[in-house]
């Protein structure tokens, strides 16, 4: 489901690596940000990683579940708070970009379908890319939602954004999402964007320097739990 290292022109032709909505596929991914983009790769902690030890969970088998059939409340604020052995970080909701994703991750989170999962893809400088139960790469809801992005949609450091398969509609979204951790990684408007780490990003870093090339990190990284706040 990888590819060796492209010409950036080719890369920003590829799709992400992804679950598509019905959690049967995988797409090739681009290949890991090098000098020849603009994104940067943060130096690991001193004197340690500065994440907990732990082992990774077992997966759990591919869901079947209902997409939501309401929408947020958009005079409201809605976050994401993300629990692992690496510290927490805070996603505001973005339900302006992506009505249809965001009822669905907050409802996901709100039944505990995060919780127990990983960051089964860490690639620095890039991207860190969890929310698959199966913790395969192509596992998800069972379901998918659709909120294409504008055409002039940017991937900079700190957006969350959903990933999909190559062969599925821009927008498209199970329930993988990925954090941005370079300053601006050159994808096309292809990926829901459903919000933006306005807390913690400095241990979306820690979790980052643990990446090892294109695939899992060095350690486990565990989320232990997504809380939703509404205000």
């Amino acid at each position: 489901m990888r590819l060796t290292r492209l010409p950036l022109l080719l890369v920003l032709a590829l799709a992400l690596a992804a679950c598509g909505g019905d959690g049967e596929d995988a797409a090739e991914a681009p290949a890991p940000a090098t000098a020849a983009t603009t994104a940067t790769t943060p130096e690991a902690a001193p004197g340690g990683t500065g994440c907990q030890t732990v082992e990774s969970p077992p997966p759990r088998d591919q869901p079947s579940l209902s997409a939501p059939t309401a929408i947020l409340d958009a005079t409201k604020t809605y976050r994401l708070v993300v629990d692992t052995n690496c510290g927490a970080f805070t996603i505001e909701l973005d339900l302006e970009s992506a009505p249809q994703t965001t009822a669905s991750l907050v409802a996901l989170a709100r039944a505990g379908f995060f919780d127990g999962t990983t960051f089964h893809r860490v690639v620095p400088g890039f991207v860190i890319q969890g929310g698959d139960p199966t913790g395969t790469g192509a596992g998800g809801p069972g379901y998918s939602t659709v909120d294409a992005p504008p055409s002039d949609a940017t991937y900079t450091s700190g957006v969350v954004a959903m990933a999909k398969t190559g062969a599925e509609a821009p927008g498209t979204a199970g329930s993988q999402f990925f954090v941005v951790t370079g300053d601006d990684i050159g994808l096309p408007a292809d990926y829901a964007i459903v919000g933006r780490v306005v807390e913690g990003m400095e241990n979306v870093l820690l979790i980052d320097a643990l990446g090892a090339g294109d695939g899992p990190p060095s350690q486990a990284v565990v989320i232990e739990e997504v809380t939703v706040e509404e205000s």
